[in-house]
């Protein structure tokens, strides 16, 4: 879902943020593909040249501003930009600036591309770490680099995971849908392992962002409340803004190992701001000094989430008994009923017979019980009502091939732990 920046994209990544933003099917990849400069709002494009840092420096009032990159070398060129599109040279102003982006060795500028190309709301992290003398001297930690990258990776997914339905503890439901609600985030630069940006898609993960910009805030003021008090009540009403086990967690371990670390929320320009959200939200900043509260909402939102009633349908992919007869374990690929992709459970004699027929033959079968969260909701207790399902001739053949794939795995009776 997400992958590292410097990486070419070759299929399959890990879950977390994707593509490079050079790499992404609409972001630019050089100057002669750029935005279409008939399509590029001039303030849109002058609110992301001043929130990469470019500065303005005069031009003809009411007509168009100068724009120069930040940094000591920021003279050495400048963007005319128009004020608005109404004037005849508009589009030529607008489009010798994007080529100039383009062709501009400054990272900004290529950010500021990828926003025009990709209307994205921007989620920055950074973390305060000492710099080593091979940062200094502009080489990236390794293993910095991809402390940050797996932080910020699960702070998006706890994100999505929240907009599917804010729980305490996700565990392994709905992570499937939440993964694929980042399908199309795009991950810039992340130097030394102290700065990373994601750029995620107003139109499939506004919703995200928005749900981060609510958790983050309330997990801050959950902080410090328990800090000013040593009640943990904050964090059970929290759990309504978002805030679950699997985001203090990410926190603790973006924090962790370092002096300090934050995060920070920019709404693209191009679709506005979401409704009840400010415009400019304020940086979210966390300390070690707060590790010790986050880990103790942790196990509490761990020991606190009950068990979720479930009648499931899925197909068998592992049986195991001690013997021909008796009680046996198994395991279901879950098709519908529950959102995750495989339980466990532990069925009766006349239970795991149907279990096994329906499971030669090709069936699933369904199942009602109570989904417990200890292991990440992976376990069914009480498991009862067991019963073959009919399904069509095509999910019946997907499941007879499924079957034959995994035949090692279909025993009665067999030694070792089933997984």
């Amino acid at each position: 879902m997400h992958r590292s920046t410097d990486e070419p994209f070759h299929g399959a990544t890990p879950a977390g943020p994707r593509p490079h933003p050079g790499e992404h099917p609409d972001a630019p990849r050089a100057t002669g593909d750029i935005p279409d400069p008939a399509l590029v709002d001039p303030a849109v494009l002058g609110a992301l040249l001043d929130r990469h840092g470019w500065q303005r420096r005069g031009g003809a009032a009411g007509r168009y501003s100068r724009w120069t990159p930040p940094g000591p070398s920021g003279g050495a060129m400048s963007l005319l930009v128009p004020e608005t599109a109404a004037f005849p040279d508009s589009e030529d102003l607008i489009g010798e600036a994007l080529t100039a982006l383009a062709r501009s060795a400054a990272p900004s500028a290529r950010d500021v591309l990828v926003s025009l190309a990709v209307p994205s709301d921007e989620i920055r992290w950074w973390r305060d770490v000492p710099e080593s003398a091979a940062g200094a001297a502009g080489a990236a930690g390794w293993t910095e680099d991809e402390h940050l990258r797996s932080a910020a990776r699960q702070i998006l997914l706890a994100g999505a995971l929240a907009v599917r339905a804010p729980a305490g503890y996700h565990g392994n439901r709905h992570r499937r849908k939440a993964q694929a609600a980042l399908d199309g985030t795009l991950v810039g630069p992340a130097p030394g392992g102290r700065r990373l940006t994601a750029f995620v898609p107003v139109a499939s993960g506004r919703a995200v962002a928005v749900q981060l910009y609510q958790a983050l805030h309330a997990t801050r003021e959950a902080v410090d409340y328990q800090r000013a008090t040593g009640g943990m009540d904050a964090f059970d009403t929290a759990v309504a803004a978002g805030v679950s086990r699997e985001l203090t967690e990410a926190v603790i371990a973006l924090v962790r190992g370092s002096e300090g670390a934050g995060i920070a929320l920019e709404w693209a320009p191009a679709a506005g701001t979401p409704e009840g959200c400010p415009a400019r939200p304020a940086p979210v900043e966390f300390s070690p000094g707060d590790l010790p509260a986050l880990r103790r909402a942790g196990a509490r939102y761990l020991q606190d989430e009950p068990a979720v009633p479930v009648r499931i349908t899925g197909a068998v992919v592992r049986m195991r008994r001690s013997g021909p007869r008796g009680a046996g374990i198994v395991r279901l690929s879950v098709l519908a009923g529950a959102e995750v992709a495989h339980v466990r459970m532990e069925l009766d004699e006349e239970a795991y017979r149907i279990a096994g027929h329906a499971h030669l033959v090709g069936l699933p079968i369904r199942v009602e019980g109570r989904l417990e969260s200890r292991g990440g909701f992976r376990r069914l207790s009480g498991a009862s009502q067991v019963a073959p399902v009919q399904v069509d001739e095509t999910e019946r053949d997907r499941l007879m091939k499924s079957l034959q794939e995994n035949l090692d795995f279909f025993e009665e009776a067999c030694t070792g732990e089933e997984t």
